[in-house]
């Protein structure tokens, strides 16, 4: 068994994703060094974990994501490098089922990183459609660790029931699960007020990672009910969502006028102050800045309180990624 560095984890994260998981990384040149320019402000300000997955990119672009976040990784030489920590999420594909499958994955994303994986994460469990899959991928994660390949190991899309059975199978093997990574914001509270995923993870010394903190943009104030929407599925769910969420966005922005803050800022602050990890994306210098705006300062608890009251309130709430277990 090879040795096994401490995995650190930061407050605050950044998440190369994209809604139906299409890449934002590296549409053209251009686009790439302006990204390494986002990467390098990033890692400059403290925020130094940085998620993808070995499904980002795939197809004509060979992993493009991963590519060039090893890329930027390289390149940059900087405040903050050696703290530098990646995670990507292996796919359950249908034709993924061996363990030796997974540990060829995470080989083949430690290649196109140019370096070892830092956190390897079972992107989705697939007990919601074909359980049977599941045993093998799962003990290659744990060979991952146990042959010093990655630092720490993740799940994401479990629920309480899904991670305590995992959680038990892992620890017979001495194979503690650093992580879970699920979809968590003011309008996508499920996870934690009906699940009750926080406390579970809490009880286990797991760390809840909260993806689309931002609700695909949502909660950023720039989208209104007479205004433009996004192209695709996007603009449908907006459409959707945008009159039930009235009085959140209302009180969201109430509170961010008050703190001097933006609207985004003030809902990335409230993932942190239920002290979960957010990975807000960013493409753009001017989203990373507002996303880094969300550091340093917190929300008080009547805030918190009435933010909580009108979450709870919406009428609609985001939909749930379809692999999310119980």
């Amino acid at each position: 068994m090879q040795t096994r560095q401490k995995l650190s984890l930061p407050s605050m994260g950044c998440g190369t994703w994209a809604w139906g998981n299409q890449l934002l990384w590296g549409y053209d040149e251009s686009m790439d060094q302006q990204l390494q320019a986002v990467f390098n402000l990033c890692v400059n300000n403290g925020v130094t974990l940085f998620d993808t997955g070995d499904s980002y990119g795939t197809g004509r672009l060979n992993g493009r994501s991963e590519l060039l976040l090893g890329q930027f990784s390289r390149e940059y030489l900087g405040f903050g490098r050696e703290n530098i920590c990646i995670a990507t999420k292996l796919a359950a594909y249908p034709w993924r089922w061996t363990r030796k499958s997974m540990v060829k994955a995470c080989k083949l994303s430690a290649q196109r990183l140019g370096r070892n994986v830092d956190l390897v994460q079972m992107h989705w469990s697939t007990a919601n459609y074909a359980p049977w899959q599941e045993g093998g991928l799962l003990d290659g994660l744990a060979d991952l660790y146990e042959q010093g390949l990655v630092k720490g190991v993740g799940l994401s899309n479990y629920g309480p029931k899904r991670l305590k059975r995992v959680q038990q199978k892992f620890a017979e093997r001495g194979v503690p699960i650093a992580t879970l990574q699920v979809q968590y914001s003011l309008l996508s509270t499920y996870p934690v007020t009906e699940l009750g995923l926080k406390d579970v993870c809490d009880e286990l010394g797991i760390k809840l990672i909260a993806y689309s903190p931002l609700a695909l943009g949502l909660l950023t104030g720039k989208f209104t009910e007479k205004g433009s929407f996004p192209k695709g599925v996007r603009g449908i769910l907006f459409r959707q969502l945008l009159p039930g969420a009235r009085s959140l966005l209302s009180c969201l922005r109430e509170v961010a006028e008050y703190r001097n803050k933006t609207m985004s800022q003030v809902a990335i602050n409230w993932c942190i102050c239920k002290g979960t990890i957010p990975i807000p994306g960013a493409k753009t210098l001017e989203q990373a800045r507002d996303n880094i705006g969300a550091l340093g300062w917190q929300l008080n608890s009547s805030e918190i309180t009435e933010l909580d009251k009108a979450a709870a309130s919406a009428d609609k709430k985001m939909v749930q990624n379809i692999f999310q277990t119980k």
